[in-house]
C-alpha cells in the first residue's frame, strides 16, 4: 500500500515538512521503504510509475574490490531484469582494477554482474560529447561513446560517502559515473584538463567548482536522456562508509541501513537522501557523525544546492513511504 507520510518514522515527516517550507517550488515527490531487499527494489521502482521503452541502460558502480560497498548482484537482479536492462559502466581515471576496459570486465565478471545481465563499458571506444546547458567550466560533457546506443536510464546509485566529494550518489553517479576516463579528468578538474592523467589536478574555483562541474555534467546527461526516453532515479542507503565504493579497502559503516528512496528529480532525490543522514539520531552502534563531517568537510552539500541553482531539479521534497505494513 502506498501512503503519504507524516507519522512513520518522525525525522521523516520533519524532513518532508523542512523541504517543502524552503521554496515555493513545486514539491517533487520522492518515494522511501525502509526494506533493502531485491523484492522491495522492484517496488519503489514500480512506484514511480514509469515503464522504460527501447534500449535501458541501468547505471551502476561496480566496486574497487571485493571489499567494496558496492550494490551486490543478488540485491540488483532482479530489477534489472525488470527493466530489461544492460549494466553500464565507464572506466576510472586513476590507477586501478577498472582503469582499462580488459581489466574492468575481468573485475565485473569476478564479482558476478555478468552473470545477471549484460554489462557495456561505455568508454571502452573513447567519448563522445553532450552539450552543457551550464557553460560555466566547458561547453560540452565527455561521456562514454557507447552511451548513444541507449533511449532510457535507470541511475542506480549506492548512496556513501566519498573521499573528494563528501559524499555519492545520484548526482555523483551520472556525472562522474557516465563520463568517460578523460571526461572525468574534464570533471574533476572543473575544465582546466580533459584527460584521465591530469583528472586529479587542482579544479577551476577549488572544491566548489569541482561540485559545480559534477551537477552540470549530471544535468547534462539528464537533458540527453530527457529528449529521448526518459531517466528514474534510485539511491539505495546501506553499508554507508565514509569511502566510495572506489575504494578497495573502505573504513567499516558506522550508522545503520536506512533504505531505499527514489525519484524523477535527481536533486529532490541527493538532498532526501542528505537530511536523512543530517537528521538522524545516532546511538551507540548508529552512529552519523563519521559521514556527516565527510561532506561537510568537501562542502558536499553544495552539489544539491547549485544543481537546483542551474535548473536540474529542486531541493523541495515530500516523502511517500512504500514500506509494507507486518
Amino acid at each position: 500500500m502506498i501512503r503519504k507520510t507524516f507519522i512513520h518514522l518522525l525525522f521523516l515527516a520533519t524532513i518532508a515538512f523542512g523541504a517543502c517550507a524552503q521554496s515555493a517550488t513545486e514539491p517533487a515527490t520522492v518515494y522511501f521503504t525502509s526494506e533493502i531487499t531485491p523484492q522491495s527494489l522492484v517496488e519503489i521502482y514500480k512506484a514511480l510509475g514509469v515503464t522504460p521503452s527501447g534500449n535501458v541502460a541501468v547505471k551502476i558502480s561496480t566496486g574497487e574490490s571485493e571489499q567494496s560497498n558496492h550494490l551486490r548482484p543478488e540485491l540488483i537482479a532482479d530489477l534489472v531484469k525488470a527493466v530489461g536492462g544492460t549494466l553500464v559502466e565507464c572506466n576510472t581515471a586513476y590507477g586501478g582494477n577498472r582503469s582499462t576496459t580488459e581489466n574492468h570486465r575481468k573485475a565485473i565478471a569476478e564479482r558476478g554482474y555478468t552473470a545477471i545481465a549484460p554489462v557495456d563499458i561505455m568508454d571502452e571506444e573513447g567519448s563522445m560529447l553532450l552539450p552543457m546547458q551550464d557553460t560555466t567550466y566547458f561547453a560540452n560533457n565527455m561521456v562514454g561513446s557507447h552511451l548513444a546506443n541507449y533511449d532510457f536510464m535507470v541511475n542506480l546509485a549506492h548512496f556513501k560517502g566519498h573521499a573528494m566529494g563528501g559524499f555519492g550518489g545520484v548526482l555523483k553517479n551520472q556525472s562522474i559515473g557516465v563520463a568517460s576516463a578523460d571526461g572525468k579528468g574534464l570533471i574533476h578538474t572543473a575544465g582546466r584538463f580533459a584527460n584521465a592523467a591530469s583528472a586529479f589536478e587542482t579544479p577551476t574555483n577549488g572544491q566548489d567548482g569541482f561540485l559545480e562541474a559534477m551537477a552540470g555534467a549530471a544535468q547534462s546527461v539528464h537533458n540527453y536522456f530527457k529528449a529521448k526516453k526518459g531517466i528514474i532515479y534510485i539511491n539505495v542507503m546501506n553499508n554507508m562508509s565514509v569511502d566510495c565504493d572506489c575504494n578497495g579497502h573502505p573504513d567499516a559503516p558506522r550508522m545503520k541501513n536506512i533504505g531505499i528512496l527514489a525519484s524523477l528529480d535527481p536533486v529532490a532525490l541527493d538532498k532526501a537522501c542528505l537530511d536523512l543522514v543530517f537528521n538522524h539520531q545516532s546511538t551507540e552502534g548508529d552512529d552519523s557523525n563519521p559521514l556527516i563531517e565527510r561532506i561537510n568537510s568537501r562542502h558536499g552539500t553544495h552539489i544539491v544546492d547549485y544543481a537546483e541553482q542551474i535548473g536540474l531539479g529542486t531541493t523541495n521534497y515530500v516523502i511517500v513511504d512504500i514500506t509494507p505494513a507486518h
